[in-house]
């Protein structure tokens, strides 16, 4: 079960502002860390053979895999505040 979804019990919760801030606050931050750690997910997957320097297909597939990052990121973020209103 997901952090919005009701309690298993079958009765639907409703949550007030205050609680739906704070599962909002705490997913956001949640995200926030794990974009740190999008260095090293991004560097696996593109690094392959670490050297002094990046290949041209290293430097790409780099900047492609943070470009998908941040964007699933602001969509995320998104969702979160829409969810909101």
């Amino acid at each position: 079960m997901d952090s919005f979804s009701s309690p298993s019990s079958g009765s639907s919760s409703n949550f007030s502002s205050e609680d739906l801030m704070g599962q909002l606050k705490t997913q956001l931050a949640q995200a926030y860390a794990e974009e740190f750690t999008v260095r090293g997910k991004c560097f696996d997957k593109c690094i392959t053979k670490p050297g002094s320097s990046l290949s041209g297909s290293e430097s790409s597939c780099i900047s492609r895999c943070v470009d998908r990052y941040i964007e699933a990121t602001g969509i995320i973020t998104k969702a979160l505040f829409s969810m909101q209103r």
